[in-house]
């Protein structure tokens, strides 16, 4: 409990306080634990080393006070009316304090304490938090615009919502701390330890990561618009649904564990895959039976022609044939979305067979692959009774397309003599478009 004496002289006033502690030097921590200083107005007070664990500071003005060293160890600052504006907290402890909604705006907390602490919906703007300690703190919806933060330790945090717009938080360990829905836009992360942090829907538009460590890091849907990544370490990182620009700067991303030989790319969304790729035999091995072995089937899947396409993906399949067919099927409407799927899809294929049987469709995508896949041989079929299209000149004038269009009679047609008629012209096509595949 506090030293009665001392809990008399403070409630005088600042004034009287400080006369006493200049003239009382050898009183290096005035005790008033558990003191009832709320709504006490203590602007410029000089509380240098004071024992303030768990006193109950809630409303008290602070504005400019000395708190260098103070123990705030579980101290009640609660509430917006709780002034911090200026004060000094160089070296205090504030470990377990409640100090949700406080005024902290332009405070110094060089090396403080904030293990634990609740500062939900603080204002810390411009605060300078250098070297200090908030792990496991309480930061949701927190405003930390231009505060710095360099070098502070905000391990396993929870800054859900918080504002960090033009922070420094260069060299800040924020080891698993939660930043998710966090806006970050423009902020100093340089070397920032944002190991297993929680960036899900972060905005960090303008930010500059550049060397942090972003490893084993959940990043969904956050935005990166206009940062710079360069040179950061993402080994690990969980990358889905991010927001980049031409503006985002991601040279440079090293994707090999830590103690290992640097793999860098440049390009986020892609790391995770050619770690893999360099890594994982089974996604090799995955990659090249797709690439060798994979057939793209189009045709008009409608009642009548769906059995036939069913066929051939079915005889494909056969290990006689030993494809991996991929069957694609257009609707009469297609959309932007589609012509991008089939474009991947044939980028991939070995060949193409395309049934046009009514399928006006189907030769209006064949107009968007052959041109621009000039490595992947088409196989045309139609049946005979069909109409051709007038555009059919257009693709047969390609290199990479067989040259005479198979014309069948019926499925039992297709089927029997699809080694002949289909596969093999294709495999001819295949070998003399690339003559080592």
């Amino acid at each position: 409990m506090a030293n009665e004496e001392h809990l008399q002289i403070i409630r005088r006033g600042v004034d009287a306080w400080n006369e006493w502690r200049q003239k009382n030097p050898n009183v290096w921590s005035p005790d008033l634990s558990g003191a009832n200083l709320g709504g006490a107005n203590l602007s410029e007070a000089n509380l240098f080393g004071a024992d303030l664990s768990g006193a109950n500071l809630s409303g008290a003005k602070l504005r400019g006070a000395n708190l260098d060293g103070a123990n705030l160890i579980r101290a009640n600052l609660h509430f917006q009316e709780t002034d911090l504006t200026g004060a000094s907290l160089s070296m205090a402890s504030l470990g377990g304090a409640n100090l949700q909604g406080a005024t902290l705006r332009g405070a110094t907390f060089h090396k403080v304490y904030f293990g634990d602490a609740n500062l939900l919906e603080a204002d810390l703007d411009e605060a300078n938090l250098v070297e200090s300690c908030l792990a496991k703190a309480c930061l949701i919806r927190a405003y930390l615009r231009r505060a710095n933060l360099s070098r502070t330790d905000l391990r396993e945090a929870n800054l859900f919502g918080a504002v960090l717009s033009a922070a420094n938080l260069s060299g800040a360990n924020l080891r698993g701390a939660n930043l998710s829905e966090a806006y970050l836009g423009g902020a100093d992360l340089t070397g920032a330890n944002l190991t297993e942090v929680n960036l899900r829907e972060a905005k960090l538009g303008g930010a500059d990561l550049s060397g942090a460590s972003l490893i084993e890091t959940l990043l969904i849907g956050t935005d990166f618009c206009s940062a710079s990544l360069a040179g950061s370490s993402v080994y690990g990182a969980s990358v889905w649904d991010i927001k980049v620009n031409d503006q985002t700067k991601q040279q440079n991303l090293v994707i090999s564990p830590p103690g290992e030989a640097a793999i860098t790319v440049d390009n986020i969304k892609v790391a995770q895959f050619i770690y893999l790729l360099l890594n994982n035999k089974e996604i090799r091995d995955a990659i090249d039976t797709i690439t060798s072995k994979a057939v793209l089937i189009l045709g008009r899947f409608s009642d009548e022609r769906k059995p036939i396409l069913d066929a051939i993906r079915d005889e494909l399949r056969k290990p006689e044939h030993n494809y991996l067919p991929i069957v694609f099927d257009f609707q009469p409407s297609t959309n932007q979305t589609k012509i991008e799927t089939i474009k991947t899809l044939a980028n991939m294929a070995r060949f193409v067979i395309a049934d046009l049987t009514d399928a006006r469709s189907v030769l209006q995508e064949l107009q968007a692959i052959v041109p621009g896949h000039p490595s992947v041989a088409v196989r045309l079929l139609i049946k005979k009774s069909a109409h051709e299209y007038g555009m059919l000149d257009f693709i047969r004038a390609y290199r990479s397309v067989v040259e005479n269009t198979y014309e069948y009679e019926s499925l039992e047609d297709v089927i029997g003599s699809i080694k002949e008629n289909v596969v093999a012209p294709a495999e001819a096509k295949v070998k003399e478009l690339r003559p080592r595949g």
